[in-house]
């Protein structure tokens, strides 16, 4: 049949004899759904993303020179989105997500301003630059995974004399697609700062909450999750929990609540490959991003091999298998919309492609 969105049952040559009727039920905003059955109900996921990769050392030339073209007070965010090619114009790095590469240059503010997208910051390169969240500022440093929860004031700054660099990931596409988005600037370049630097992690980050404390949102009270302790569990937790055939060492990021997932609609991971570690092929119904931290290896997806190093970016469409391959020890974060899928009882994966 000419249209593969028809339903399998219809019979082609019936449908010639049809069109009279589609148009008068067109005049009265009609569509026969078995004309369309079959691209709206799959027999599998039918992604438009495409297994992506971008490499640092030749997407950093890019960011220097956005820096000599407009400035963060200007462009308000100097990003340079990580666009799927799949989805070109659509600012996606996955059907669902969205991700960018964020610089800002020495004593440059990004103004403060709120949105209802929850978003995360991958610290890519450089030191001593904040992001203040609600009135508390954290320090970034290479590694470290920080939230900025929906609908709260937000900004950063430089406080250094080198460039900063960070990986944005926002579920804007998530918010939109409900039509449930809201943005908001803020009448100053920052937000006035109203608790000290890590009173966070005090309340929250040692397994230990204060008493009477009553979430209010879904998302960690914590706001950075340093890659040092990051590093360190992982490299603890190898030392004698068994290896996993598909992920190697791999952690999920937590809210200390209550124990679930770090954002409500984005869900984050570290994980470490040992030197020559090859994965047992994977596949998911999540669109996963991928950022190498340290170390070097390859993922193969279908026939598409990324080789792969410090601060590189790839990306694995939905139910496609992948293997990663560690040439050296590797530490890899990725996110992805997998709890957002679990809430709504949507989520599959599949071990080993028997």
């Amino acid at each position: 049949m000419a249209d593969d969105g028809f339903a399998h049952t219809v019979n082609p040559e019936a449908e010639k004899g049809r069109g009279e009727f589609y148009g008068r039920a067109a005049s009265e905003n009609l569509t026969p759904l078995w004309r369309v059955l079959g691209g709206l109900v799959l027999d599998q996921p039918k992604s438009p993303c495409i297994a992506t990769q971008w490499k640092w050392n030749e997407i950093r030339p890019y960011l220097m020179e956005a820096c000599n073209i407009i400035s963060a007070a200007e462009a308000e965010r100097r990003v340079l989105v990580l666009e799927n090619p799949g989805m070109k114009g659509e600012s996606r790095i996955t059907r669902s997500l969205f991700a960018g590469m964020q610089i800002i240059l020495p004593g440059e503010i990004a103004p403060a301003h709120r949105h209802v997208a929850s978003a995360l910051r991958f610290v890519i390169e450089g030191s001593n630059a904040y992001t203040a969240v609600s009135g508390e500022r954290t320090m970034m440093a290479p590694g470290d995974f920080v939230i900025t929860p929906s609908w709260t004031w937000h900004d950063h700054g430089n406080l250094s004399d080198k460039p900063m660099v960070w990986l944005d990931g926002l579920d804007m596409h998530l918010v939109n697609l409900m039509d449930a988005g809201f943005r908001e600037a803020y009448p100053d370049a920052s937000h006035p700062i109203k608790r000290p630097e890590g009173a966070a992690e005090a309340e929250f980050g040692y397994n230990l909450m204060p008493v009477g404390y009553e979430a209010t949102s879904q998302t960690t009270p914590i706001f950075n999750y340093p890659y040092a302790r990051t590093r360190e569990a992982l490299d603890k937790l190898a030392r004698f929990h068994a290896i996993d055939a598909c992920f190697g060492y791999k952690m999920k990021y937590i809210n200390p609540v209550d124990g679930g997932w770090a954002m409500p609609t984005i869900s984050t991971w570290m994980q470490l490959l040992p030197k020559d570690f090859k994965s047992m092929p994977y596949r998911s119904t999540d669109s996963v991003i991928f950022v190498c931290v340290e170390g070097n290896g390859k993922t193969i997806v279908g026939d598409k091999t990324f080789e792969w190093g410090p601060h590189d970016v790839w990306t694995v469409p939905s139910w496609q298998f992948y293997e990663h391959v560690a040439s050296t020890d590797a530490v890899i974060f990725s996110f992805s919309d997998r709890v957002a899928q679990e809430k709504l009882d949507f989520f599959r994966e599949q071990r080993g492609n028997a």
